[in-house]
């Protein structure tokens, strides 16, 4: 009994374990013969034969899928981390270690990266020194399946299978101005949409759909309203804190800017979703995991 509970530390064998990190990185046998250079087959050992050196299941077969068990989950995390110690697997294997590091790259939208992240990332920053936040701040939508980020937060959801998401709740948005711009242009106070044309708008490049939802609001916009068009909302932001024009923000930001003031309009809010977004190798990874629950918990109950 004494040598049977002895033997895996001690005939641990590292090969075994990058064939079952590579299977659970690419989701399939197959897949992670040709990142290995190796064949199916010789996968399909290593891994069977890992499970048996460690006494566990690592995985759940369903027909072709392969999907991580618990125990398969923590011990994927430490494999791809560790470079030596033996012990170290045991430990992994016995559901011990706690240590969390790494890289994670976030993307977001510039505005969102600049006024909601920062107070989840100082918490995050507290509690996992050991992880390192690479943030993405851009408008473009980076490919999660090709690794170009980690997470995303968008405002969208995904539409592969490759890909999870978590709805964190929608945000409203409004069109904001300088004082002394809405009170130039005579928006103070109560105003009926059509009012809205007498200003000029800063928009985002995409221009007909911006009219469009303008004019389906009762906004009778036309292209020489749009004073400037720039597809970076932080740049559109200053330019309304300038007194260019009106913009439309979130009003988690714009309440908070003693620069500008919300327009009061009868007309309901722009609805801004988002999407908290991954590979499905989040399942795989307890450092994208961490970050994925602290982005999840602060700001699906953020204020609208």
């Amino acid at each position: 009994m004494h040598d049977c509970m002895d033997s895996p530390t001690r005939s641990f064998d590292w090969n075994r374990a990058r064939s079952f990190l590579a299977v659970a990185e690419e989701g399939s046998l197959s897949a992670a013969a040709r990142v290995l250079a190796s064949t199916q087959p010789t996968v399909g050992r290593h891994v069977s034969a890992l499970e048996a050196e460690l006494g566990v299941v690592l995985f759940e077969r369903i027909g072709t899928t392969l999907s991580l068990t618990p125990v398969g989950l923590e011990l994927a995390e430490h494999v791809r981390t560790m470079s030596a110690a033996a012990d170290r697997v045991s430990r992994v294997a016995a559901g011990h270690s706690q240590e969390v590091e790494g890289v994670v790259r976030i993307t977001a939208s510039d505005l969102i990266a600049a006024y909601l992240l920062p107070p989840v990332l100082r918490r995050l920053r507290a509690e996992h020194p050991g992880i390192l936040v690479d943030i993405v701040a851009s408008n473009a939508t980076l490919d999660l399946q090709r690794r170009e980020a980690d997470l995303a937060l968008r405002n969208f959801p995904p539409t592969t299978p490759e890909l999870v998401a978590r709805s964190l709740g929608t945000r409203r948005a409004r069109f904001y101005g300088t004082p002394a711009y809405l009170a130039a242009v005579g928006l103070t106070g109560r105003r009926a949409p059509a009012e809205l044309a007498r200003a000029d708008l800063i928009s985002f490049p995409e221009t007909d759909v911006v009219l469009g939802w303008l004019q389906s609001q009762g906004v009778p916009v036309e292209r020489r309203h749009l004073a400037v068009v720039c597809d970076v909302t932080l740049v559109q932001w200053e330019l309304c804190r300038a007194g260019l024009g009106l913009a439309v923000v979130m009003e988690a930001v714009g309440d908070a800017d003693p620069a500008v003031q919300r327009v009061d309009v009868d007309m309901p809010p722009v609805p801004v979703p988002i999407f908290l977004t991954a590979h499905r190798e989040l399942r795989t990874s307890r450092r994208l995991r961490v970050v994925w629950d602290r982005l999840a918990e602060a700001l699906a109950d953020a204020p609208a």
